[in-house]
């Protein structure tokens, strides 16, 4: 138990070591009142933009007020609650303590609540991380205990050499080239389109319907480099543990094979395969940026990449934020799974 306090409190001092570089990085850049009410907008409209953005206030106290919007613990004027809409509980007179839902302020194109934008794209980033880990997991362990189980053989230099060609490509690079093979040159014999995201819209009705044809090529495009690393660690680890001792009494003892390598062996070999699976699925919910814009998917990606190119820095933000706060649950939740996989890892 003090192990997971103390992994919850560093946690939580990196979270707030991004909250500073998120504010130092992006608040202040432009105008935010101009690029509001456009190049038409009066003065005093522009000033009263400002006032609302704390933009008239010291850096400090900005940084100050920011923390407190995007912090579940806070302090807020009744007027504060009312005009930001905030959600949770909160307690007191005229300034009140509460709980909340973090506010992440609003779009400066769109006017919505960034957390409800990022909520909109977050399924389809999910789905998407979700389906290209579940096909870079499989694979890669499966190509990676062929090939240490065959060391030497065409399988095992296939499978090392295609790992190789994997990881060197980058994701940006591969989805161009599979977007325009499969997605145009290859359209009428595998009928994948080159765009599209988890649903699509009947043109007769208007209405909205689950497409996982869309998924196929992002999903296979962004598995491809974790496929990689986890086929080559996969192997590794595989090769270490068949040489143990205790590989070899099951053997004498006449064990069947299938049973030493998949029951024994593997399980034995998974924590390195484990710590590159969730510092991927990490990566690939956070960082799948060009994939989902190369093929129109809508995910948080796709938004973020859209935000920057308007300027829209409270969408950015509350991207890297959102981000942050994936990586840190999923390396907790990998913390849990390694103590379920290997009886041996004890808490310190």
């Amino acid at each position: 138990m003090n192990y997971f306090l103390k992994k919850i409190c560093y946690s939580l001092l990196v979270l707030l070591g991004v909250v500073v570089l998120v504010f130092i990085m992006f608040q202040g850049f432009g105008d935010p009142a101009r690029m509001i009410v456009g190049q038409t907008g009066d003065k005093k409209t522009m000033d009263n933009i400002r006032s609302d953005l704390y933009l008239d206030q010291p850096k400090w106290k900005q940084f100050v007020l920011y923390v407190n919007d995007v912090s579940p613990v806070c302090f807020h004027s009744k007027v504060d609650i009312e005009k930001k809409q905030l959600k949770g509980l909160f307690i007191g007179g005229d300034t009140k303590f509460g709980i909340k839902v973090p506010y992440l302020r609003k779009s400066y194109q769109t006017k919505k609540e960034v957390g409800k934008v990022l909520m909109e794209a977050l399924p389809g980033t999910l789905i998407l991380a979700i389906a290209a880990m579940l096909f870079a997991t499989i694979m890669g362990i499966l190509l990676g205990v062929t090939a240490a189980v065959k060391k030497g053989t065409w399988m095992d230099t296939t499978a090392v050499f295609s790992s190789i060609a994997g990881i060197s490509a980058p994701s940006f690079f591969m989805a161009i080239i599979i977007a325009y093979l499969f997605g145009v040159v290859l359209h009428g014999y595998t009928g994948l389109n080159l765009t599209g995201s988890w649903f699509d819209i009947d043109e007769v009705t208007g209405e909205k319907y689950v497409s996982l044809k869309n998924l196929i090529l992002p999903a296979f495009t962004l598995g491809i480099r974790p496929l990689a690393i986890i086929t080559q660690l996969t192997r590794s680890s595989m090769l270490d543990v068949l040489n143990q001792d205790y590989i070899r009494t099951a053997y004498a003892k006449g064990l069947g094979k299938n049973a030493i390598i998949f029951k024994h062996a593997l399980r034995n070999a998974l924590n390195p395969v484990i710590t590159a699976i969730t510092g991927w699925f990490a990566e690939l919910l956070a960082g799948a940026f060009f994939v989902e814009y190369i093929f129109g998917w809508k995910g948080i990606g796709k938004i973020t990449v859209d935000a920057l190119e308007k300027l829209d820095y409270p969408v950015v933000m509350g991207s890297v934020l959102l981000s942050a706060c994936i990586f840190i649950i999923i390396n907790l939740f990998a913390d849990i799974l390694y103590r379920m996989v290997d009886p041996r890892i004890k808490a310190v």
